[in-house]
């Protein structure tokens, strides 16, 4: 699938492999020629993913092909074992999570799954959870908890469920619940956004020691349609709306929202899954190896104190 902006980048690099096929079939010497345009593509790539508007990102995160969160814990974890169930109503597919063993150590892998076709996005409800789901997510953390282990979670969700049987099972409390909750857990606590990242639908599992994001991911307490259909009664302002929601990792990071940002490849983190996969790897061993050797109280001390620093009041 390519978007709008990439169309110039694909157009080059149709050109490449026609002159690839052309040196192939009359064998004519086109190395030079070859690597010129190479490089020219090269250039382009980088000038066009430094230079991405906030709806380019959002268009990026969205991408169908980047990795979700079970292609992260099947690449970065071995021996899953994924738990089901809120013990009280039933199994949401939407949220996913269980036990794994990250670099040697064992973890507690929780996040929102989407799906790749129509029949795995109905089961999974399109990555986003409904009141059970959150509830499931908050009895794994406190079985982590009870056992000593840390917690990382995977964030990618357009929201929680807005059905109304989701709100007559208490989805507003599940969400409140699992806020305050994640501030006093004893573990250390790691969140990462590997996609969207909206409103309390991603809040909701994203209370943690160290909030980090993808280059090319968005957090935000509202999707930029969802914000544009409101102000301006239409989804055609949506470009508008997500400069204005300033919603992008480099956005976050300068207002202090989130603590860091991991880079992806060149394109996006579909283009090399198995290196976006292991550079997140990298990053989450380092995170536990810095947040292990605090003592809990200090942790959960940062924990609450970074939190309650978010935001600006005016009298």
């Amino acid at each position: 699938m390519l978007l709008d902006f990439e169309q110039p980048i694909a157009a080059l690099e149709g050109k490449l492999r026609e002159m690839q096929q052309l040196a192939h079939d009359s064998q004519v010497d086109v190395s030079e020629a070859v690597a010129a345009l190479e490089a020219k593509i090269k250039a382009l790539k980088k000038e066009t993913y430094a230079n991405l508007t906030r709806w380019q990102r959002v268009q990026l995160s969205r991408h169908p092909d980047r990795p979700y969160t079970l292609d992260y814990i099947e690449g970065m974890t071995s021996n899953f074992v994924e738990l089901h169930g809120d013990r009280t109503v039933g199994d949401d597919k939407a949220m996913v999570g269980g036990f794994a063993e990250l670099g040697g150590r064992t973890v507690m892998v929780i996040g929102q799954q989407k799906g790749r076709n129509t029949k795995q996005r109905q089961f999974r409800n399109f990555g986003m959870p409904n009141p059970e789901g959150y509830r499931k997510a908050l009895r794994l953390m406190k079985l982590a908890e009870k056992f000593n282990k840390p917690i990382i979670t995977l964030i990618d969700t357009p929201g929680a469920f807005p059905g109304l049987e989701a709100e007559e099972r208490g989805q507003g409390e599940a969400i409140a619940r699992n806020l305050k909750e994640m501030f006093l857990l004893k573990v250390p606590v790691i969140c990462i956004i590997i996609g969207e990242g909206a409103s309390g639908g991603a809040l909701g599992i994203a209370i943690g020691d160290r909030v980090l994001m993808l280059e090319n991911t968005w957090y935000s307490v509202i999707s930029p349609e969802s914000c544009s259909s409101i102000l301006w009664r239409s989804w055609n302002y949506k470009e508008q709306a997500a400069e204005a929601l300033k919603l992008t990792a480099t956005d976050m990071l300068q207002a202090k929202l989130v603590d860091g940002i991991v880079k992806e490849p060149l394109g996006g983190a579909h283009t090399d899954a198995k290196r976006m996969v292991d550079t997140l790897k990298k990053t989450l061993l380092k995170t536990l190896d810095e947040l292990e050797a605090l003592p809990y109280d200090e942790r959960i001390s940062q924990r609450i104190d970074k939190f309650s620093a978010m935001g600006v009041v005016v009298e």
